[in-house]
């Protein structure tokens, strides 16, 4: 089939089956796809990787040697970035990660942060949690860092060896419990002297990102930075 022909049966299949966007459930016009334009000019950037010594990087003070934190957009709650995390996590829709992951690519390569990283581990979902869901929401998101950054992504070389229950409603000191002592490297050598950027979906208080950060680092890692999708 002949690619204008194609392109008339998708623009008439859209009149009666028309995509939505996933941040604002809103009609994507042609040449729009996930998010619409609209969503992407709005929705509220943190610009971190513009500032090394920003609010999350500082939340590390003390408690991990970190080299940079970074987020792609600010969260709040019952925002559209709630809604596009959700998709993303609960609604089978690992294709919001891929695209962020792309999208934050080209601000960070934009910003000569390609020489920074060797490394991209994403946050390790455990294995009974990824069967249920079917893919790693954080890994999904490294996936589109890779692409851009052409930096290998290696959901395979840390794992998560106990199920805990979620961090929603922990304090701070609950969320550190909670995983101080569920994550373990399984391939040390692919990390030893590696610059390494650990990527997640969202920073709160940090407790994820740090416990899994320290166990890179007690397997030689040369340094750690860490990027999510969004910052609350």
């Amino acid at each position: 089939m002949n690619p204008p022909l194609i392109e008339i049966l998708h623009d008439f299949v859209s009149l009666f089956y028309p995509n939505y966007c996933l941040a604002c459930e809103g009609t994507l016009v042609k040449g729009e796809d996930i998010i619409c334009t609209r969503c992407m000019l709005e929705m509220p950037k943190t610009d971190y990787h513009l500032d090394k010594d920003n609010p999350f990087y500082k939340r590390f003070y003390g408690r991990l040697p970190v080299k940079h934190v970074m987020a792609l957009f600010k969260f709040t709650k019952e925002s559209r970035i709630q809604n596009l995390l959700h998709k993303l996590k609960y609604k089978n829709h690992p294709e919001i990660g891929t695209m962020l992951g792309r999208l934050y690519g080209s601000e960070l390569l934009d910003r000569a942060y390609k020489n920074e990283f060797e490394l991209i581990i994403p946050v390790p979902l455990h294995p009974s949690r990824k069967r249920t869901r079917g893919y790693n929401q954080s890994a999904e998101f490294g996936k589109g860092l890779s692409e851009v950054l052409d930096i290998p992504c290696r959901e395979e070389f840390m794992e998560r060896i106990v199920k805990t229950s979620t961090q929603t409603r922990k304090t701070k000191l609950n969320r550190w419990e909670n995983v101080s002592e569920v994550f373990r490297v399984v391939r040390p050598e692919g990390i030893v002297n590696k610059k390494v950027l650990l990527v997640d979906d969202v920073i709160t208080t940090g407790a994820t990102l740090e416990a899994c950060a320290k166990v890179l680092l007690e397997q030689h890692c040369k340094d750690i930075s860490i990027a999510c999708i969004s910052a609350a």
